[in-house]
């Protein structure tokens, strides 16, 4: 908007200039008009699209004004400026006196109309691609008649993912609507498909061939990218395209995307032209072509074209066409609600009223606008015509064609075979590879304490020589992009935080090395993402750990106490079961006690145990053995491992030890360790002692100048393989850091090189060049804490020996109570018929005392002789 109040300034010169002839040409022509409905246009009326609108709205007067009074088409020629389509519009509307006005088409012309519409309260009809949101606010009467197409820019990022181009060269017309309104909504749909605008080319609408041309072969011969998105007039494309034809930029490698303003008048493009245009792709705004009403529109536009323009070759009607039959559709419903009243509110409600499907789409207003546009066509051009290859739909995707079962896809790559600039076989790559340009010059640290990662070697013959994993790793990451500049690595004697700055002061144009990714450093430049471990870690003295308790250690502490309490528990059952079986067994609770504890281990220590009478211990004992004899022969083998394998134990246990004992620490190279170490770990600031390498790491232990220090986890693996036996890494893992290339902030190739990153990652290729360049050295292995044995591989054996030896006592205690229950069953039986018998004989003895017995009832014995 700097440039309108000039317009205005200007206009309202022109108006002072001209009031007096306009008010005298008012009063002639208001009676040819009095009693009549007018309706006015401001079109180019030697543009393809002028042409176009005006049989559109020809056909449609003939359609929709039928009516009451005679109705006026009155058009005004644009003549294609500003000032002349202002002074038209203040023709129609106070000389002619219409009631509205279709039109203008561009929105440079907007504005100057709609100011002098707005007095006398006419509706203007606007055709203008974009208009900012503040418009309707300013102008209540300007309506927004043709769907805002800046939906099309996600459609033309759409085909730039579904090849999978990452740069793109925008060329626009240098104009308001297009620097405002559209260009930035391209910008941002190329984004979001992580794609980048490597450059923009920007058009004056009057440019001459050779600026065009000087512009073009700046783009050709500095530029890499291959893939151009043009938004501009249809004239100053045809100019273009004929250029870049004779420029050879219309062949293999090249891609060209053109927007709707292009796209849509592909249908009227004759034979001279079109040659130019082989296998431009394009996006245009969608309409149906089909049904009666659109095919009675068809031809009788087709013959009207025809008669009126029997020069142009082409006579089929566009998206321009039908729109204006819209806009002349939409007044002619709102003046037959409001009648020949001219302008007012009253009018204007009644055009916003209108709701129906026109031959462009759904007509209906919001806010002053028609609803923007969702579906475009993509179309190839190629021969003397063009392909239409199918459709895009905002927030689906691509398509075949448009009904209700249609299928979407995300790319456009199954709608059919483009025909690109070079040939249909051949997909570009989006990029070539210059040798006149300009090298990336990228910048490495000289010298690096750790030379597996960054190593500047200097040879007079073969000059500098730069190797690593950082720069081998980078390497691979711009070979497995499809497009990357050539470079070429320059040393930097200083240090990290300065060789990162030289990105921003223009020194370099990115950085590869040993770099951490630090905030503080995003002031100057940009990083990817970490293609090594991130992490701080604290590296200790290590000693040999003391053997005096190793006896212990093959098992954990549980393990110990669940075999005591599994070997006692089987003793107390072995001696609850066989205490009455044996003489040895008996005596005093404490001796019992001790024969029971005896007897438990005995079993664990001893093939030959002592002899069981019952089965039920034999039965618990054979199981227990068994299990005993596995126990035995584990704890054998993991007491011979690690007294025949050393362990290494920290010098220091833990951080906070470190921190009460006031000690020394060494930091690795950078000022934001010390601030992290200072500020987050609490270190104080004298304690902390800088170094640059493994080896100043490993004498700063050796004179005891340091306890400890903290290194970044990439360092640390060189530092652990070197120096296995000597040292060990305790505490946890500080998520910090981790090395990254840096690029210039807002660069275009940083998002492909994050994408090449995750390739080489997922294939391998990372973890080769590690191998490669950081493989520890062979270390005698080193037995850790975790090698003691816990009762997870024993849980089996400990259920089976428990259970059978609970079996065993509980078939015991059963078997003695059964036992003890008989035998008071049977004293019980004996002492019942004791007492029976004794009560029988009492009662004998009293029946024969009652009884008479003779005397000689029974003869006298013989008396033995003596």
């Amino acid at each position: 908007m700097g440039t309108l109040p000039h317009a205005f300034s200007l206009f309202a010169l022109i108006l002072l200039l001209t009031s007096g002839t306009g008010a005298d040409q008012s009063t002639k022509t208001q009676d040819i008009f009095k009693g009549s409905t007018g309706i006015g246009a401001i079109v180019d009326t030697s543009s393809r699209i002028g042409k176009e609108e005006i049989v559109a709205m020809e056909v449609a007067k003939e359609d929709f004004y039928r009516f009451g009074n005679l109705t006026f088409l009155l058009i005004n020629d644009s003549q294609k400026d500003t000032i002349h389509a202002a002074l038209e519009a203040k023709d129609l509307i106070d000389t002619r006196q219409v009631q509205a006005i279709i039109g203008p088409r561009t929105w440079e012309e907007v504005p100057l109309v709609a100011e002098i519409a707005r007095e006398t309260q006419v509706p203007i009809l606007s055709f203008a691609d974009t208009a900012p949101e503040w418009a309707t606010e300013r102008w209540p009467f300007l309506l927004q008649a043709s769907p805002d197409k800046r939906a099309q820019m996600k459609a033309v990022a759409a085909i730039v993912q579904s090849w999978n181009w990452h740069q793109v060269t925008v060329i626009y017309e240098d104009t308001d609507s297009s620097a405002r309104g559209v260009i930035p909504h391209l910008h941002d749909a190329l984004r979001e498909v992580n794609s980048e605008v490597s450059q923009f080319v920007a058009f004056s609408p009057f440019a001459s061939s050779d600026s065009m041309s000087e512009e073009l072969e700046n783009v050709k011969s500095k530029q890499y990218c291959r893939v151009f998105v043009v938004h501009m007039s249809f004239k100053l494309a045809v100019r273009l395209f004929e250029m870049a034809n004779k420029m050879e930029m219309m062949k293999k490698d090249y891609v060209w995307i053109t927007t709707d303003p292009i796209t849509s008048l592909v249908h009227s493009i004759n034979a001279s032209v079109i040659s130019s245009m082989q296998g431009i792709l394009g996006v245009r705004s969608y309409f149906p072509k089909m049904g009666r009403h659109f095919e009675t529109f068809n031809q009788r536009f087709s013959t009207r074209f025809s008669r009126n323009y029997p020069r142009e070759e082409k006579k089929e009607p566009g998206i321009y066409a039908v729109q204006a039959y819209d806009a002349m559709r939409t007044i002619a419903l709102g003046l037959n609600k409001t009648g020949s009243k001219r302008g007012g509110k009253e009018f204007l409600e009644n055009i916003l009223d209108a709701d129906f499907h026109g031959l462009s789409g759904k007509v209906k207003f919001k806010n002053q606008n028609v609803a923007a546009a969702e579906i475009f066509e993509i179309v190839n051009v190629i021969g003397t015509g063009y392909n239409e290859l199918g459709y895009w739909s905002s927030g689906l995707g691509f398509s075949e064609n448009i009904h209700e079962n249609s299928s979407y896809k995300k790319s456009m790559i199954g709608l059919g075979q483009v025909y690109w600039p070079g040939g249909p076989t051949y997909t570009p790559r989006g990029w070539t590879a210059l040798t006149s340009a300009k090298r990336l010059r990228i910048g490495v640290p000289s010298f690096s304490g750790y030379e597996e990662y960054v190593k500047v070697e200097y040879d007079d013959r073969l000059g500098t020589n730069f190797s690593g994993f950082s720069i081998e790793v980078f390497k691979a990451t711009a070979a497995s992009m499809p497009f990357f500049p050539p470079y070429e690595f320059h040393e930097f004697n200083g240090n990290y935080n300065e060789l990162v700055e030289q990105i921003h002061l223009k020194n370099f144009d990115a950085v590869v090395g040993d770099v951490e990714i630090v905030s503080s450093r995003y002031q100057y430049a940009e990083f990817t993402n970490p293609y090594t471990e991130t992490g701080l870690v604290l590296i200790v003295p290590a000693r040999s750990s003391s053997k005096a308790w190793s006896f212990v250690k093959p098992f954990t502490t549980t393990m110990w106490v669940l075999i005591s309490v599994i070997t006692v528990y089987n003793g107390f059952v072995v001696w609850w079961i066989e205490r009455k079986h044996c003489d040895e067994l008996q005596g005093s609770i404490p001796n019992q006690i001790g024969i029971m504890i005896w007897l438990s281990f005995n079993t664990l220590f001893s093939l030959n145990g002592p002899k069981l009478h019952s089965n039920l211990s034999r039965m618990s004992g054979v199981v227990w053995l068994f299990v005993a004899l596995i126990i035995i022969q584990t704890y054998t083998a993991n007491l011979t491992s690690m007294l025949t394998v050393q362990r290494l134990e920290p010098t220091i246990p833990s951080v906070e030890e470190l921190l009460n004992s006031n000690a020394m620490v060494g930091y690795c190279t950078g000022s934001y360790m010390e601030r992290y170490l200072a500020e987050v770990l609490k270190f104080k600031s004298q304690n902390l002692l800088h170094f640059r390498s493994a080896a100043s790491y490993a004498k700063g232990f050796e004179d005891k100048n340091i306890s400890a220090a903290f290194l970044g986890t990439p360092y640390a693996k060189i530092f652990l393989a070197k120096y296995c036996n000597r040292f060990i890494q305790i505490g946890p893992t500080y998520k910090i850091g981790g090395f990254g290339f840096a690029f210039p902030r807002g660069s275009p190739l940083l998002a492909s090189v994050n994408e090449a990153l995750l390739k080489i990652s997922e294939n391998g290729t990372l973890k080769e060049l590690e191998k490669t360049w950081i493989t520890p050295q062979k270390c005698p292995e080193m037995q850790s804490e975790s090698s003691s044995l816990g009762p997870s591989g024993f849980r089996v054996l400990f259920f089976i020996t428990g259970g059978t030896t609970t079996i065993a006592f509980v078939i015991y205690v059963c078997r003695t109570n059964l036992l003890r229950h008989r035998n008071i069953l049977r004293i019980i039986s004996a002492e019942v018929l004791l007492k029976r018998w004794f009560s029988l004989r009492r009662h004998f003895t009293r029946r024969v005392a009652n009884a008479e017995i003779p005397m000689n009832a029974f003869p006298e014995a013989p008396v033995p002789l003596a």
